[in-house]
């Protein structure tokens, strides 16, 4: 089976309801993308919970997939019926039917994040430089090692972990970051995330990679603290959480939080300023670490 692919450009202000009423008309799926990718004009979007902005670009590329025995002018003239505008000028190819699995997988390989610390998905190979090597494939929950805030974590902890602490990643994720302190050398290990999904994902990964570490919701979380609490979310997420993370940071204690703009730091650390004086650690396209040390119990 093949499929029949449209591809438009739109403003922002109607890239939405385009989406939804090529979905309600038929689509397959619908995507959007920046026209001006691969160009100096590009512009990445950030988004979060409670940020401004939309999750549009200014103009957006609309990419609708239909089936092959699809009737593309009815479905095309509905949904331009439904948002009461003229229909742009648009292209229309044919995507031939592949092994959409393998496509997938072709996307990933692995990612040395240190020296000679690796992850691999489970269809690659270890390769023979690695002396610490980490098995994730890419699912539902968030972190394979690709994501610069992800690499920013793992760098952190590579050089930061020592025999024997203890680790809490707080928004777990795929648990990748919970599964690499274990390997570097974490005696007791936990991680937690409010999404059900992201506790199983991250368990079983700790289990194939033969780790031993606990996920559970938040509110399942003992009661205690840890050597290093490490959290890779959002800044406003992070800002909010800072006084039930920082709770958790023993005395003489390391936190580490990503997921954060450079233009946003400054106020995530001053959320910390309580406990912790943040310092920037790494930056990678745009975004930063920030990490510290518990020097007192306020």
């Amino acid at each position: 089976m093949s499929y029949i692919a449209v591809r438009f450009d739109t403003g922002a202000d109607d890239a939405d309801a385009w989406s939804d009423a090529l979905l309600a008309a038929g689509a397959l799926s619908v995507d959007a993308s920046d026209p001006r990718a691969g160009t100096d004009d590009e512009a990445p979007l950030f988004g979060e919970p409670g940020a401004p902005g939309g999750a549009w670009w200014p103009t957006s590329r609309l990419s609708a997939l239909f089936a092959e025995d699809a009737d593309v002018d009815a479905a095309l003239s509905g949904a331009a019926a439904a948002v009461a505008r003229a229909l742009p000028p648009c292209e229309r190819y044919a995507i031939a039917e592949q092994d959409w699995v393998r496509a997938t997988q072709a996307q990933f390989g692995p990612i040395e994040v240190a020296d000679g610390f690796w992850i691999v998905p489970s269809w690659c190979g270890v390769p023979p430089s690695a002396t610490c090597a980490l098995t994730l494939d890419p699912g539902l929950a968030f972190g394979t090692g690709s994501h610069p805030t992800t690499r920013l974590c793992l760098e952190w902890l590579h050089a930061q972990v020592r025999d024997g602490d203890s680790v809490l990643d707080y928004g777990c994720g795929s648990g990748i970051l919970a599964i690499a302190a274990a390997r570097l050398g974490a005696a007791r290990v936990g991680g937690t995330d409010v999404d059900p999904q992201a506790v199983l994902a991250s368990a079983a990964n700790a289990r194939a990679n033969g780790v031993a570490a606990t996920f559970v919701a938040p509110d399942l979380l003992e009661p205690g603290t840890y050597d290093i609490v490490i959290a890779n979310i959002l800044a406003n997420p992070l800002v909010l959480l800072a006084p039930a993370l920082s709770a958790r940071v023993r005395t003489g204690g390391r936190i580490a939080l990503s997921g954060i703009l450079s233009s946003q730091a400054n106020d995530v650390a001053a959320a910390y300023a309580r406990w912790f004086t943040l310092a920037v650690g790494r930056g990678c396209d745009g975004w930063v670490l920030l990490d510290g040390v518990r020097t007192e119990n306020r």
